[in-house]
């Protein structure tokens, strides 16, 4: 019997990127991305493009063996936005908040009652999500639009009372195809505002609003095309079945208002519970963008030949520290990008109910901290592309204008961030006693987790001192003179967190170069952070000055170790060869991508047998020939004189042998 092959070096990356089931949870979307279907498209107007993306939509639910199932599965419907969120990010929109804003919330809500949900599983109509307005965007819960209870007609009447009410940005055009809305109202019933509850709402037809129902298509936003529009209601009617009831509140056969929760606000946010899945799918689609992005730009420095220090002579541009110093670092921030989001994933899985709050914490700051990293990892590539870069066809401008959208979706980064602050403001961080020691070695994994540790201690401390420092009576001026500490706390809780599941990655893997690599990441992660905060430590006594002088040799020697393996590292990524063949620049033949047959250097149509003239071919994009100069600069001397050697010995030899007639090579002699 023989033993299983060991996973090699890049497949154990993969699993610590992707997680153990890494087949099981990515494999279908890995595929489906590979499909003629969702091979990326050759421009076309946004009209174009978004009629495009919702018949991929329909392609989609058609390849699904229940798209209640994907709704019910976080982890399905991030691994959704990992992999499709770089292909076609208005695809991806759309299909996140038909699957998870709006089927979610018609499943997680009131499962007794009956509510027929074929036409959305079937997308002969598709769902979209009203909740913000135009005066009311990350304080959703206090939205203007009124949905009041009508007795007579035992249903809900919605309304828009001003202009500032109006359902700002939600997909509710007729493009794609009819929509129904689930739509953030605020409950009045017998004179009682109750709090702000979701409501099942059919919007438009195939051609046109509803009678009720006014939608505006708000202009064009920058990246892909999405039918953002102004939405607002006139006395539109619904039946009492268009209420998302649950704990937080029903209406009984009685016409009264009943809740188990007293507190208005909690309502609410059970209400918009889907919030959190979708903060976790922003995550994953940041993820996925930025790994595709330095893939594509690692490729590219590889390929990219420029003039070395002799004339004659021609490096790759990733051969200069300048150039791969930056994808080294951020090689490292995409590893903790990637491993922070599966802890957060796993954390808010598996939470038990005392633990849920904190949970869903490290989901929003895991949401704003991972979609900030990606934008910061996105624009280094790009440059490091150069011209090339910003091109659409080569696909990093839709990447950057797609995080954008990311860092406000679900909740404005700075918002989510400044809610976790003031809530870890007043929250007491017991620390191991051994985090209290002193300066340690910069190459210990756990010394460098207690440096992380202190950052956010230092921050947090600092915030405390000013809020105490500040007048009392002012609640706004106290926040005011916090905030900016608190922010860096939450900064830094990222960044330990992130640490943390490096460290815990990197003990699950066996001893072996798959550990090795991922320490090495680790350590330049780490001690960039460290560097950063240099300062504070020394002042608090965490570093020596001898450990902050040696911090820049450390971190170079780091850069060099990382850069060495990047290309190696980018295959753990997973990324299939025809996925990357559709961004010209991240193949060896990325210059046939413009070439002209009409241009002067081809002689296109040559004289062939009979006269006939020979059409010029396009070469395929992405082809591996190379150019004789880049063979020969990859023999280097002594390969060209190993094979010129062997060249002329065989021509000799040639020659010096009896040369037959070609009617003797034919046939044989009588």
């Amino acid at each position: 019997m023989h033993e299983p092959a060991r996973p090699s070096t890049s497949d154990q990356l993969t699993r610590v990127l992707y997680g153990d089931n890494f087949l099981q949870e990515h494999g279908f979307w890995r595929r489906l991305l590979t499909t003629e279907p969702f091979r990326r498209s050759g421009g076309g107007t946004p009209d174009e493009r978004l009629a495009l993306s919702y018949h991929r939509l329909r392609i989609l639910n058609d390849t699904l063996d229940s798209g209640a199932r994907l709704a019910a599965d976080p982890r399905a419907l991030a691994a959704l936005h990992e992999w499709l969120g770089p292909v076609d990010p208005a695809l991806t929109t759309v299909a996140g908040i038909h699957y998870n804003l709006f089927l979610g919330s018609l499943l997680d809500h009131d499962p007794g009652t009956p509510r027929d949900l074929s036409d959305f599983l079937e997308l002969r109509s598709i769902g979209t999500f009203l909740c913000t307005e135009v005066a009311h965007g990350n304080d959703a819960a206090a939205v203007e639009t009124t949905a009041t209870y009508d007795r007579e007609r035992d249903g809900f009447v919605l309304h828009t009372p001003h202009a500032g009410a109006q359902k700002f940005m939600p997909n509710t055009s007729p493009a794609g195809g009819p929509k129904t809305g689930v739509v953030a109202a605020r409950l009045l019933a017998d004179g009682t505002d109750h709090g702000v509850f979701l409501f099942l709402a059919p919007l438009t037809d195939d051609l046109d609003a509803l009678p009720g129902v006014r939608v505006r298509r708000l202009p064009a936003r920058m990246g892909s095309p999405v039918d953002h529009c102004l939405t607002s209601f006139d006395r539109y009617f619904v039946p009492r079945e268009a209420l998302l009831a649950g704990e937080q509140g029903r209406i009984g056969e009685d016409g009264r208002f009943t809740s188990e929760l007293a507190n208005r606000r909690r309502r609410f946010l059970l209400s918009i519970g889907r919030v959190t899945p979708g903060k976790l799918s922003m995550s994953a689609c940041a993820v996925g963008s930025a790994r595709v992005t330095l893939a594509i730009a690692v490729r590219y420095a590889g390929h990219r030949l420029v003039s070395g220090s002799r004339g004659a002579q021609r490096v790759p541009v990733y051969a200069h520290r300048t150039h791969h110093g930056p994808l080294a670092g951020a090689m490292a921030t995409v590893f903790a990008m990637s491993l922070l989001h599966r802890r957060a994933l796993d954390r808010w899985e598996s939470a038990p109910a005392p633990d849920r709050d904190e949970a869903e914490r490290l989901v929003a700051v895991a949401k704003g901290w991972i979609t900030w990293r990606a934008r910061e990892v996105i624009v280094e590539c790009r440059e490091r592309c150069g011209a090339q870069g910003l091109l659409e066809n080569n696909g990093m401008t839709e990447l950057f204008t797609g995080i954008e959208g990311a860092i406000t979706a679900e909740g404005d980064n700075l918002a989510v961030h400044a809610k976790a602050a003031a809530e870890m403001l007043f929250s007491v961080t017991v620390r191991d006693e051994d985090e209290e020691e002193g300066p340690g070695e910069l190459d210990d994994p756990r010394f460098l987790g207690r440096l992380l540790a202190a950052v956010e201690d230092i921050w947090f401390d600092r915030a405390r001192e000013r809020i105490s420092a500040a007048p009392a009576g002012d609640p706004l001026g106290r926040w005011n003179a916090a905030s900016g500490p608190a922010l860096r706390g939450v900064e830094a809780y990222g960044y330990r967190q992130a640490s943390e599941a490096y460290a815990q990655a990197a003990t699950a893997l066996p001893g072996g170069p798959a550990r090795e690599r991922l320490t090495e990441l680790h350590r330049l992660f780490a001690l960039q952070w460290v560097a950063r905060n240099s300062g504070d430590l020394l002042a608090a006594g965490r570093l020596t000055a001898e450990q902050v002088s040696s911090l820049p040799d450390a971190v170079e020697r780091l850069i060099a170790t990382v850069a060495r393996h990047a290309p190696a590292l980018v295959k753990s990524f997973a990324l299939p060869e025809r996925l990357m063949s559709d961004w010209p620049i991240a193949g060896p033949g990325y210059a046939d991508a413009y070439d002209d047959p009409e241009g002067s250097w081809h002689r296109h149509r040559r004289a062939g047998a009979g006269g006939r003239t020979v059409d010029f071919r396009r070469p395929v994009c992405g082809s591996k020939r190379r150019p004789l100069r880049e063979k020969v600069a990859a023999l280097g001397t002594r390969g060209v004189l190993l094979a010129y050697w062997g060249t002329t010995s065989v021509l000799s030899r040639w020659f010096e042998k009896p040369q037959v007639s070609v009617d003797e090579s034919v046939r044989p002699r009588a």
